[in-house]
């Protein structure tokens, strides 16, 4: 069976990040592969240690540099990889339309997709993947096994959890607490140097203009956030009332 794993890269966490002209500033800040999408490949790679007979594979739709992140996914485990390279800055439901024509390019029957992507936090491709495939799909999953051609899964809600059967071909979104993803050691980064990765153009898979654009990003400037006031309430209220009236100019 053969599996895939969509990869995305985004900016390091403990990058700094800079206001430019309605927009932010990338030069220079290190690009890795977001966190969520590891979940997706360790979880492959626990099924095939489980004995089951798969085939991974990474799959990433973005520019040149998303390279790195693929070539991490394969020192992470994945036999193969696929980057579908373009330059556009596509919105999910677009993206998820092109990755679908790719899945079914590959003969895939199981997808996972990191659940929110770190940069944008949006949570939506998995979804719209799956709208895109007409498949089944877990969102936010936690446990999940295979038995057969069924998946046995347990995701969260927003006052608990359910726990799911999913016939395959199907997609999964995956998240902390699923599993805990390994690191790369230094003979799988080397192996991974000589692992086929293949790319692709984006005419094939019909990536077109985006549905949504971005007209403007900002960042919120630290004088918005937020403060404490401590004390007990008369001296709270009366603070409250100075900064009302004198720093946010509103009284």
């Amino acid at each position: 069976m053969k599996v895939m794993t969509i990869i995305r890269q985004v900016p390091d966490a403990e990058a700094r990040i800079r206001a430019a002209g309605g927009g932010v500033d990338l030069s220079g800040v290190t690009f890795v592969i977001d966190g969520m999408d590891e979940y997706g490949v360790e979880e492959a790679i626990r099924l095939r240690e489980a004995g089951h007979d798969i085939e991974i594979t990474a799959a990433a739709l973005g520019p040149a540099r998303f390279e790195e992140a693929l070539r991490t996914a394969l020192a992470l485990g994945a036999d193969r990889a696929v980057h579908v390279e373009t330059d556009a800055a596509l919105d999910p439901i677009t993206e998820a339309r092109a990755l679908a024509e790719l899945v079914r390019a590959e003969g895939a029957e199981l997808v996972f997709v990191g659940g929110k992507q770190a940069d944008w936090d949006s949570a939506a491709l998995g979804p719209a993947l799956a709208e895109a495939l007409g498949w089944p799909h877990s969102d936010w999953t936690t446990a999940l096994e295979l038995e057969g051609r069924t998946l046995r899964v347990t995701h969260d809600t927003d006052d608990g959890h359910e726990d799911l059967t999913l016939p395959l071909p199907a997609v999964v979104t995956t998240q902390q607490g699923l599993n805990e993803p390994r690191y790369p050691t230094l003979p799988n980064i080397m192996k991974a140097k000589r692992k086929e990765l293949t790319k692709r153009g984006p005419d094939e898979f019909g990536v077109d203009a985006p549905l949504t654009v971005v007209v403007a990003q900002e960042i919120q400037s630290r004088d918005r956030l937020g403060k404490m006031i401590g004390g007990d309430a008369a001296t709270a209220a009366k603070e409250l009332v100075r900064l009302l009236r004198d720093e946010a100019k509103v009284l």
